[in-house]
Order: structure tokens, then sequence, then C-alpha cells
């Protein structure tokens, strides 16, 4: 791979890694939060869902706004809100103060989760678009390996607020990474003024793409199908297997590994068969594999190493679906790439917000409920493959 896009993707990564850090880290410390504010279980879980909620909602305003500022000022803006609600959420006394202070959060983070894919097809199409989004989530996936660690770490000598203040200072430092080290991708003259009908008429354009669509939903039931382990694995591993903050922190990275080395070969497999085949073959396998580890969970056969070895072989058809498919979903939508990516990152974190509810809503401390959730993504996602993209050619062949 050539320096300028290592370079980019080193950048790109450690700034997307500032949504992730602030789910991950703090993952170990949910089961204390629920007892230091003597909240339930449901309302904890809340947490996540109102970042969830922000971080997908406010995507839509990133997107067309980094069209008309560029990509930089938006991003600043986000980084120093999230890093603000942060700090308020080290010092939050009640479970309800907490969930507000984690939507604020969102609302900052939401701006490096659409720009950054803005930023990559400002520059970059086909297959090495995929090449450095692939690289981008290489980086993003030493989060779950090392985050929930380095929070379970904090959490036993300084408690769970520790937590916030080093994400706080994290976040301080990706400012500077973002002012000192990120290009502005967007040439003034290709920016798009603001006007409320560009905007609805660039809305009306994507969801009338159903190949748009279809994308956007196979690559968020796939991380849906994430959300709900996020959800629930602290408790279930905590509760149900009996591990320590620290045993669940490994467990945690240890579900992560099938992504992470996954992913890497995405761009590679796209370049050969084509992007269009990756995704059906790899939301085939997903499916699959997620109905198998339902079915023999619900068959009762719930020891701890099957099902981490389960979630790994269905995180292998994730490390290939969701960067092949967000790329695939910008490939012929440029001159609105920003409101293509935040529309479509909104969408996905919203099918993921509705994940957690609705898995919380029936998580009993068993590993049915989350397998049941997993498989459900499972299907929905093969379903939409099948409706939308079959007979589909032009995206599959690799461009430069």
């Amino acid at each position: 791979m050539k320096s300028d896009l290592v370079k980019m993707s080193l950048i790109l990564g450690l700034l997307s890694c500032v949504g992730p850090v602030a789910i991950d880290m703090y993952l170990p410390a949910l089961p204390d939060i629920a007892e230091g504010l003597g909240a339930p279980i449901e309302a904890t879980q809340y947490t996540l869902m109102s970042y969830f909620i922000a971080f997908g909602v406010c995507q839509l305003f990133y997107g067309p706004a980094s069209d008309m500022f560029g990509r930089k000022p938006p991003l600043y803006f986000g980084l120093v809100l999230f890093g603000l609600a942060s700090i308020g959420c080290a010092v939050a006394s009640t479970i309800e103060s907490l969930i507000a202070l984690r939507f604020l959060q969102g609302v900052g983070a939401a701006s490096v989760m659409s720009i950054p894919r803005a930023v990559i097809r400002d520059h970059y199409t086909g297959a090495r678009a995929t090449r450095l989004m692939t690289t981008v989530m290489l980086v993003i996936s030493i989060s779950p390996m090392l985050a929930p660690l380095i929070g379970s770490i904090l959490i036993v000598p300084f408690g769970w607020r520790s937590v916030f203040v080093l994400i706080s200072l994290l976040t301080l430092a990706s400012l500077f990474l973002a002012v000192s080290s990120l290009p502005e991708t967007l040439e003034r003259e290709n920016r798009v003024p603001f006007r409320f009908s560009a905007m609805l008429k660039a809305f009306t354009t994507l969801f009338r793409d159903p190949v748009y669509v279809g994308l956007t939903c196979i690559g968020g039931f796939g991380i849906a199908s994430f959300f709900s382990f996020l959800a629930t694995a602290s408790f279930l591993y905590t509760g149900f297997y009996g591990l320590t903050p620290t045993e669940f922190s490994l467990a945690f990275a240890l579900n992560a590994l099938g992504f992470f080395i996954s992913s890497q070969f995405a761009a590679n497999l796209g370049m050969r068969f084509g992007s269009v085949a990756v995704v059906k073959w790899a939301t085939a396998g997903f499916a699959i594999s997620s109905l198998v580890m339902c079915a023999v969970v619900f068959s009762g056969f719930e020891q701890f190493i099957l099902l981490v070895v389960m979630l790994i072989v269905t995180n292998v058809f994730l490390g290939l679906v969701i960067p092949t498919s967000m790329v695939l979903s910008l490939e012929e939508h440029g001159p609105i790439a920003g409101t293509a990516a935040a529309l479509g990152g909104a969408v996905q974190m919203l099918l993921g917000a509705l994940a957690i509810v609705l898995t919380s809503l029936i998580f009993d401390g068993t590993p049915q409920p989350l397998t049941g959730a997993i498989a459900t993504c499972g299907a929905a996602a093969l379903v939409i493959s099948r409706l939308t993209l079959r007979g589909i050619a032009h995206l599959a062949v690799p461009s430069n």
C-alpha cells in the first residue's frame, strides 16, 4: 500500500476510534454503573441506546454540513462537544443525567462516523477505497481488543468514572490530530451551498436508489447484530458465565478477532471476485452461521467456549460484509458523498439502537436472547441482499 494511503488510513482510523472507544471502554463498567447509581439493568443499557440514537440521527446534519463547509470544521465541532460531554459523564450523579450526557456524546461522535467515509470517497473509489476502508477498520479494530481491557484496569482501582476521564483526554489528542495532520479534502469550488431543497433532493435521490438502500440496510443489520452483543455481553459474561471484568475484556477482544482478520481480506477478495459477489456470499455466511449458533444455543448447548467460537465465526463474515457494503453504497454518489455517508450511517445506527432496545426488553440473563437477535439480523441481511443485489454487475468491476 502506498505511503499516502497508509498515512490517511492511520489518521482516519484513529479519529474514527473516538466513537467506538466511548462504547467499548465503558462496557466492563456497566454492572458497576448500575450498582453505583442505583439503577436497573435496563436503564443502564439505555445509556447505550441514547448514545446510538444521537450517533445515528446527527449524522444527517454532519453530512450536509461537511458538503457545505468542508470536512474539517464540522469535525472540530463534533470532537469539542464529545469531549465536553465526556467530562460531564465523569461527574454524573444520576442515571438520568448519564443517559442525557451520553446522548450529547453521541451528537459529537456522529461527526467521526460520517465524515471519514466522505473523506475516503473524496479521493478514492473502487478497490482502493475498499482497501483504505478496511485499513481504517484495522485501526478501529484495536478498540474492541484493547479498550475494554483498559477500562477494566481503570475500574478496579479508580471506579467507573475514571473511564470517562481517560476518554476526555483521548478526545483532546484526537482534536489535535485533526487540526495538525488531517488535510481538507473538499476544495472550496466543490462545496455545495446549503439549501433545504437541495438536501431534500439528495435524500430523495438516495432513497430512490434501491442498491444504495439495500447495501445500507445490509450493513445496518450487520451492525445491529453487534450492538445486540454490546448491550448484553457484560451482563451475560459476568452474570451467567461468572467472568470477572478483566476476563470479560479478554473474551470481548477474542470475539473481535474474526472481524479483525477477515476485514483485511475484503479488498483483495473484491478485486478478484467483484465487491457485489463478496457482499452476497459474505451475507449468506453471516446468516447461516448466526442461525446455526441460535439453533445450537436453543438446543441447550450453552457452554462458554462454544458460544465464543460461534461468535468468532459469525464475525468473520461481518468483517467482509460491513466495509464492502459501506464502500459500495457510496460508489455511485460521489457528488453527495457526505450526505450519502451521513444518511447511511444514520440508518445503520438507528437499526443498531432499535436492536439494543429490543434485545434489552427480552434479555433474561441467558444466551438465548442474544443469539436470537443476531440470527434475526443475519436472516434480514440475507433477504435484503437477495432482493436488491441480484443481477447487479456494474458495481462489481474494480475501479481505481
